[in-house]
């Protein structure tokens, strides 16, 4: 039987996403890239306290360019990279808060990404970050 995840006062989640089965037009949009972050955020529970999402200007005229967004959160941070003419994309996903445990939240947010890019394959790593929020 799993040991049930415990709580934690600092996670952070990142992730290399290749192969995404989601529309190439998608991810060089930073209009629909911003909705869906802001949608599973909020979804999430999550706190919006500043946001930029910037498009790249593509190197050739055929080529499609990336984009890369942050949400500032109140708890902490979420950033996504990507690379359409790869199908690749890089997410990042920060949180960490004394009083309680968003890490369940961050797990939702990660976990709703993926869907939405639908990649082939996923690198995923986990750090456990409660004791720098526990510091002071």
């Amino acid at each position: 039987m799993p040991t049930p995840p415990q709580p934690s006062h600092g996670l952070h989640l990142m992730a290399e996403l290749h192969g995404c089965g989601c529309a190439v037009a998608g991810l060089c949009d930073a209009t629909w890239l911003r909705a869906l972050c802001l949608a599973e955020v909020h979804r999430a529970g999550l706190h919006v306290v500043g946001e930029l999402f910037h498009s790249f200007a593509p190197e050739h005229p055929e080529t499609p360019a990336g984009v890369t967004g942050v949400l500032l959160l109140a708890e902490s941070h979420l950033a996504l990279h990507t690379w359409p003419e790869l199908g690749l994309v890089t997410l990042d996903i920060y949180v960490c808060n004394r009083s309680h445990d968003a890490g369940p939240a961050a797990r939702r947010v990660f976990e709703a990404l993926v869907e939405h890019f639908a990649p082939q394959r996923v690198v995923h790593r986990e750090v456990d970050r409660s004791a720098v929020c526990a510091a002071g």
